[in-house]
């Protein structure tokens, strides 16, 4: 029978065990895994939520089965997918299950591999800009650049620009002729400089970090503040930083997580009343913006096929549904710099009914973001 992971809430371990192959809603594509993508969140979520469940998110592989209203797909089709966050099902499986309008069919040039790491991380940094930052999309503006026209400066700062969602923000950023695209990065600089205009080190303190986003500000004439931030770190200090550079008349901050849960001073912490800030939630694209999920789901085949986008570097790590454990524990232990951890589902073999691993707390239920009010994901 199939097999499929459950991550521990402890993050102490997992459980490998049989499943049956999951049957399609309506609008639903059922998908055997060949290659599986890992987030941050496949880690922290069921330690937050004390929740134990497949976490896993981004899925690649061939299409098995369709639900009764799904035109686009076919068993048999090269695709990956979005998994609904929370839901049953997730990636970490043989089988697993996403909505039809957060699939995507892979072109032929694009490996499995490369497709994991592009689901989760390509749709949150596409609703952070084009939702909540409101910046021009890649086809906007296309008489002006096939006729050479200068584009008005559109400055934007990544906080975490070689994570997969900072990185995939910063080509989608050159593909819309935004400038000067500044990122803020640590040990791996040098992929960094791959993707922005200027990098920034937030290894050398705070009010070093500031000072050099104000010099590259003055050197592009822009004066001293920055109108457009994603940060794709939210914790640890970054949204403290962004508050010194942000424009406090008129800016606007994106973040992955809410600052009134991870800020250093959560009582205390706000932006000035001229600064916009949005949480840029993924889950959304399952509930208030599908229409957005479909069409950019869509987008990201198109940009892939033709190689505007490329996928985030990646590492396989071996053992299919039995490294599981091993990736979540080098996320958790910071040890991931501008990679993406996959697994090739084919690897697994005999899986054991359960694989242990060391280190983590309990999960108590006691963490900020338990409470924190995902989108619930559509049923239809």
């Amino acid at each position: 029978m199939p097999k499929q992971v459950i991550v521990q809430s402890s993050i102490e371990g997992v459980e490998i065990i049989d499943t049956p192959i999951p049957t399609p809603r309506d609008k639903e594509v059922v998908i055997k895994v060949i290659v599986s993508g890992t987030n941050p969140k496949d880690w922290k979520y069921p330690l937050w939520k004390n929740w134990p469940h497949n976490s896993g998110d981004d899925i690649a592989g061939i299409v098995h089965s369709i639900g009764k209203d799904v035109y686009e797909f076919r068993p048999g089709d090269r695709v990956a997918a979005l998994h609904a966050f929370g839901t049953e099902n997730g990636s970490f499986a043989e089988y697993a299950v996403a909505p039809d309008w957060t699939t995507f069919h892979v072109p032929h040039n694009v490996s499995f591999e490369e497709a994991a790491t592009i689901p989760a991380a390509g749709l949150t940094a596409a609703i952070a800009l084009y939702v909540d930052l409101k910046l021009p999309a890649p086809y906007d503006n296309l008489d002006s650049a096939e006729n050479g026209e200068d584009q008005k400066k559109l400055p934007i700062l990544i906080y975490g620009v070689t994570s997969a969602v900072g990185a995939f923000a910063a080509k989608y950023a050159r593909l819309s002729r935004l400038g000067p695209i500044i990122g803020v990065a640590g040990r791996a600089g040098d992929f960094a400089k791959t993707l922005v205009d200027y990098v920034v080190d937030y290894r050398n303190g705070e009010d070093a970090l500031v000072a050099a986003v104000e010099e590259v500000l003055a050197k592009e004439g822009l004066g001293s503040k920055i109108p457009y931030v994603f940060d794709a770190i939210s914790e640890n200090g970054s949204l403290e930083a962004t508050l010194r550079f942000i424009d406090p008349n008129g800016g606007t901050v994106s973040t992955v997580l809410p600052p009134k849960l991870f800020a250093k001073d959560k009582e205390n912490f706000k932006y000035p009343p001229g600064v916009k800030e949005i949480n840029s939630a993924v889950p959304r694209v399952h509930s208030t913006h599908k229409d957005f999920g479909y069409l950019w789901s869509r987008y990201l085949g198109r940009l892939l096929e033709d190689r505007r986008l490329k996928a985030h570097p990646y590492e396989v790590i071996p053992g299919g549904l039995n490294g599981v454990l091993t990736g979540l524990q080098n996320l958790k232990d910071g040890k991931a710099s501008a990679v993406k951890y996959v697994y090739r589902i084919e690897e697994t073999k005999d899986a054991p009914l359960s694989v242990q691993g060391t280190g983590g707390q309990p999960g108590k239920n006691s963490h900020p973001m338990k409470n924190f009010p995902f989108p619930v994901p559509s049923k239809d």
